[in-house]
């Protein structure tokens, strides 16, 4: 998808943080933008930025589990402004962290939840009419660097984000010609996703918003700090916002944002690799059951340029 002027962007999360940004991003790109949220007043401040700029946007208060809301999202996004052509599923939140043993059965459930079903849940109810209006379009789901390199003890968060690569390939090589999927895979940036994952379950328990907190100190094995002190200087949203739009125009499968992560993915990788048995392949069954032994959306990644 290379032509942005016009047509319409559906951002899930989009009143804060990367979801906000990315619609930022779009509009200056010349899109109309819905922003969905759970949060009424935050989709409202994040509205006054788009009508000081000019820009068209217009807010749906949406809970992303939630199908049948998120059917009437879907009409009221296309009464406002006619046929969707971007769908960033990008609304999630943090996990509580501890071993997969030890988490409890309400934090995965709501993890679950909102980190993949509520992806799902746009791809199944925006996407069809995306399809049906037969103008092109792209899908991007949020995941993390955490979705191709999981570190211990953040085991909810890496399996939602781990499953949102995978079913992002598998929809990309689902999709017809003209349109095109892309897996954001972001590192750090400077967000309130900390204040979000509170507030967000909260709102959906019927339990008291807890008030703002400052960012957890990041911790390694080494040293304590904060991510602002960190050697990896944190960046903006509004960088995040730019790089998926780029990946959608260029239509990557994967957005990658820090190249500090890259030898950590590649031992991943070369580890699967290792794995494999040293036998010669049946060249017969490769042929027979092609969909099974290869996806061709993986040779279609260009390099970062």
């Amino acid at each position: 998808m290379d032509k942005f002027r016009g047509k319409t962007a559906f951002i899930t999360g989009g009143a804060s943080g990367i979801g906000f940004a990315i619609g930022k991003a779009a509009a200056s790109a010349g899109m109309k933008i819905i922003l969905a949220d759970l949060r009424r007043s935050v989709l409202d401040e994040a509205l006054q930025w788009f009508k000081e700029n000019g820009a068209e946007a217009h807010g749906i208060e949406l809970n992303v589990v939630d199908r049948e809301a998120y059917k009437e999202a879907a009409k009221e996004a296309t009464a406002k402004f006619g046929n969707i052509h971007l769908l960033c599923n990008n609304a999630g939140i943090g996990c509580t962290r501890g071993e997969l043993w030890a988490v409890s059965a309400d934090d995965t459930d709501m993890a679950i939840d909102i980190n993949l079903k509520g992806v799902l849940n746009g791809i199944q109810t925006i996407l069809p009419g995306m399809l049906a209006h037969g103008e092109g379009g792209h899908v991007v789901n949020t995941s993390s660097k955490n979705g191709i390199l999981p570190p211990a003890t953040l085991g909810l968060y890496n399996l939602t984000k781990g499953a949102v690569v995978c079913l992002t390939e598998t929809l990309a090589a689902e999709l017809p010609e003209g349109y095109g999927a892309s897996v954001f895979c972001p590192g750090p940036f400077s967000t309130n996703l900390g204040n979000t994952s509170q507030e967000v379950p909260a709102l959906l328990r019927g339990e008291p918003v807890p008030p703002p907190q400052e960012r957890p100190p990041f911790e390694n094995t080494e040293m304590v700090f904060t991510l602002d002190e960190a050697p990896m200087p944190m960046r903006t949203a509004e960088e995040a916002g730019r790089l998926v739009m780029r990946g959608v125009q260029r239509g990557d499968l994967y957005i990658i944002t820090h190249s500090e992560f890259y030898e950590g993915v590649k031992a991943r990788y070369d580890a699967v690799l290792r794995a494999f048995p040293k036998n010669i392949p049946n060249e017969g069954f490769k042929r027979m059951a092609n969909f099974l032994t290869y996806n061709p959306e993986f040779a279609k990644q260009r390099e970062y340029q």
